[in-house]
């Protein structure tokens, strides 16, 4: 692959809302990543030598640096999204939101729904549980696994 088409490639993810790309072949592979962090770009040839990665307690610290720390007198369950997704506290926007905090909720009681591919998908209470926090705000975007309420199981 030349120069030109490399450029050819970094300006369609820069025109784009792509993160990530990624091409492999027999004779190369090239990563452009985009995002928070500055723009990477990685080219390799498979003729040439593997490349070295960073030793292990380097990444441990750079990780520990950047991944916030979890309050240890923070009371309460996390309930996670199951999906990556936009956050929403109500069914639509001039309706109420589904749960406020200190409020008590039931089994299977819809918590919000997290949008995905413009699929609708209700977050439900896995048990009877009091509201202790509300993590993120209404239409905003949500990773899996990334918190949405803390919760206290009654």
């Amino acid at each position: 692959m030349d120069i030109k088409d490399i450029k050819s490639l970094i300006k369609m993810v820069t025109e784009t809302d792509i993160t990530e790309f990624e091409l492999e072949n027999t004779d190369e592979k090239i990563t452009i990543k985009r995002g928070v962090t500055p723009d990477v770009i990685h080219y390799q040839p498979h003729q040439m030598a593997p490349v070295q990665y960073a030793a292990p307690h380097q990444v441990a610290a750079t990780v520990a640096d950047v991944a916030p720390v979890p309050a240890a007198a923070e009371k309460g369950q996390a309930v996670t999204s199951p999906i990556v997704g936009t956050f929403y506290r109500a069914p639509s926007p001039d309706s109420a939101p589904y749960v406020e905090v200190g409020q008590v909720v039931e089994k299977g009681q819809v918590l919000c729904i997290v949008e995905a591919m413009k699929l609708m998908n209700e977050i439900e209470a896995e048990y009877r549980c009091k509201i202790l926090k509300i993590s993120k705000e209404n239409a905003q975007p949500v990773e899996f696994g990334e918190t949405l309420f803390v919760v206290e199981a009654l």
